[in-house]
Parts: structure tokens; C-alpha cells; sequence
């Protein structure tokens, strides 16, 4: 599983927990997201100390909300950011316009997500891969499978298939070589 469908599962766990009204799930959940957030209400708020108090408000209103949040195709992080914009814009509005700095004055804010190029070039890896292990003879895919996806040893694969361990070992071998060849190729 890559790290970002990971943390869009945990994000769910933590949410569905939060719903379920989890002190706990709500500190996991802060300490997952809240520089991202707060990035967010800073940007849009225009300091440090309004930023800080809409942060707060949007984590109250996920509390109060996490219950309604349904599994979609809208990943839990943008449903925060949403939360976070939003709540942002509506203290802009309420306390006049908020004073302009110049954009080299704007603060980095952490973001561990991949680019969009890394994440098209891995995926492209992996298409790639399941494609070079479709050209592979039937005995050798399996053995590949078996052994990397469901962890079993090559003894216990060549017991289940009926074959010398030594065969097995082969077949394993010269199928991982015919992938090396085949995913780098391009």
C-alpha cells in the first residue's frame, strides 16, 4: 500500500473514531493534520494569532462533525482543508479585510505528500510490474506471488505446489531476473 493511500485509511479510522466521540482519535487526528491546516488558516487569515484561534474552531467543528463524514471520493484530508478554508474565509469576513504581505514573506508549510510526478512515475512502476508479471509462465507467477504477497517460503511453496525446493528456488530465480529485464526496459 503507498504511504498516501495509508494515511487516507488512517485519516478514515481516525474520523469514523472521532464520530465516535475518541478524546484520543481527535489528538491522533490533530498531530496528523494540524500543520497542514494551520497552513491553510494562515494563509488565508494573515497571522499567526488568528490562525491559531480558527484552527481551534475547526478542530471543535470536527469533532462535532466527524460523525457525518462519509467514505467517498473526496479523500478526509481535502474534507478538513475544506473545513479549514472555510471557517478561515468566514473569520476574514467577520473581522474586515485582512492586510496584504508580499509573497516572500509567506512561511513554508511542511507537506509530505509526493509531487504529482513522483507519484505518476510510481505508479507507472507498478503498472509496468503487473504487466511484466503476466508475461512470466503460470508456475513461476505464482511462485513470485506466493512468496512476496503472501509470504510463504520457497519450502512451503514447493510443498503446496509438489515440487523439489530446488525447483522451486529456480523458478523464483529466473523469474525474478526475467522482471528485473522486463520493468527496465523502456
Amino acid at each position: 500500500m503507498t504511504n498516501a493511500l495509508e494515511e487516507r485509511v488512517r485519516l478514515y479510522e481516525m474520523l469514523e473514531r472521532v464520530g465516535a466521540e475518541d478524546r484520543d482519535a481527535l489528538g491522533d487526528l490533530y498531530r496528523m493534520t494540524s500543520a497542514r491546516l494551520f497552513g491553510i488558516c494562515l494563509r488565508i487569515c494573515g497571522d499567526r494569532s488568528s490562525a491559531e484561534d480558527v484552527l481551534h474552531e475547526v478542530y471543535t467543528i470536527v469533532w462535532k462533525r466527524a460523525g457525518g463524514f462519509e467514505v467517498g471520493p473526496a479523500s478526509p484530508i481535502a474534507w478538513l482543508a475544506t473545513i479549514a478554508r472555510n471557517r478561515s474565509i468566514d473569520w476574514v469576513r467577520a473581522h474586515g479585510r485582512r492586510t496584504m504581505r508580499p509573497i516572500e514573506e509567506a512561511l513554508d508549510v511542511a507537506d509530505d505528500t509526493p509531487d504529482q510526478t513522483v507519484a505518476a512515475e510510481q505508479a507507472e512502476t507498478v503498472r509496468r510490474l503487473y504487466e511484466c508479471l503476466e508475461e512470466l509462465h503460470a508456475p513461476q507467477r505464482d511462485a513470485i506471488r506466493t512468496a512476496f504477497v503472501d509470504g510463504m517460503t520457497y519450502a512451503e511453496i514447493a510443498d503446496a505446489q509438489g515440487v523439489p525446493l530446488g525447483t522451486m528456488k529456480s523458478w523464483v530465480r529466473r523469474g525474478l531476473l526475467q522482471l528485473r529485464g522486463c520493468v527496465g526496459d523502456d
